[in-house]
């Protein structure tokens, strides 16, 4: 795999990867920036977020849960001192749907973190990674009540 960064000038940057698409990146305005674009350190929580979605939604599919909303939220620390580096992370699933099995998420969850996921698999080498699930009955989250949460890690 192979990606690269090129500069627009200022604190303002374009990544690309194999893949061919673009992600802007960009820094706060007290540091030099404009504000126009992802952090790298959003970056990696996004990539850890939607490396293990990925997996977890394949498989809750692959079991035949009727997921009708899905999202995955990864909460970090970071050291105060430079470089601040993640110092721990919580990576929380929420499912809604009709009738989902917690054991059918709980094993996603196991096989993602054990199994699949690289970018799982690599920061917690170094950090402590935390995964909690909550699971929703319901069309949307925003109308679904929560039926049972937990924590698996």
């Amino acid at each position: 795999m192979n990606a690269k960064v090129d500069w627009k000038g200022r604190m303002s940057f374009t990544g690309t990867a194999d893949s061919g698409f673009e992600v802007p990146l960009g820094s706060y305005v007290e540091v030099g920036g404009d504000e126009d674009g992802f952090r790298p350190m959003e970056l990696m929580a996004v990539s850890l977020a939607g490396c293990t979605a990925m997996d977890v939604i394949s498989i809750l599919t692959k079991k035949r849960q009727e997921v009708s909303d899905f999202q995955v939220r990864v909460e970090t620390e970071r050291a105060d001192q430079h470089p601040k580096v993640f110092t721990s992370a919580v990576i929380e699933y929420h499912v809604a749907g009709k009738g989902i099995s917690e054991s059918a998420v709980t094993r996603s969850m196991e096989l993602s973190a054990d199994s699949y996921c690289p970018a799982q698999a690599m920061i917690g080498k170094i950090i402590p990674l935390t995964l909690k699930y909550f699971i929703y009955e319901g069309e949307k989250f925003s109308d679904a009540n929560l039926v049972t949460e937990g924590q698996l890690r």
